[in-house]
């Protein structure tokens, strides 16, 4: 849902667990750039061998982990994924991977389980971003 509200800033209520790759132009300080957004749900990744999302990592130049400040499995999975970026990533350079963590649903307060400080420090701890957005 975040990637479809990117890309066409319109909110979509009901999002289904399949795997899309969205291409989009935007200028960015007068700079023309192609994103190439694959978008894959984590049901369907923990569903797959490791060789799968291995793939992907190696096709992305950054990450933007989504996990909901509502359910508390989805933020517990994030320090595994990260490490695997990581090593999949950075072990073949000297360069930091760019990797944002992103806590969703923050409209959602009364149901929140995950506190904003938990994912702050999460990514303070894995260095990387962190923003929380409805």
């Amino acid at each position: 849902a975040l990637t479809v509200r990117f890309l066409t800033r319109r909110f979509i209520g009901e999002y289904g667990d399949m795997e899309f790759i969205y291409s989009h132009n935007l200028t960015v300080d007068g700079r023309e750039i192609l994103f190439h957004i694959w978008d894959v749900p984590n049901s369907q990744e923990q569903a797959e061998d490791g060789s799968s999302e291995e793939k992907r990592i190696q096709w992305a130049d950054s990450f933007v982990l989504v996990y909901s400040i509502c359910d508390r499995a989805s933020f517990n999975i994030l320090p595994l994924k990260i490490q695997f970026i990581k090593a999949a990533k950075e072990g073949q350079s000297q360069e930091k991977v760019p990797i944002v963590i992103v806590g969703n649903k923050r409209d959602l307060h009364h149901q929140r389980v995950v506190s904003s400080e938990e994912g702050r420090l999460l990514a303070l701890s894995l260095d990387c971003g962190f923003y929380e957005v409805s």
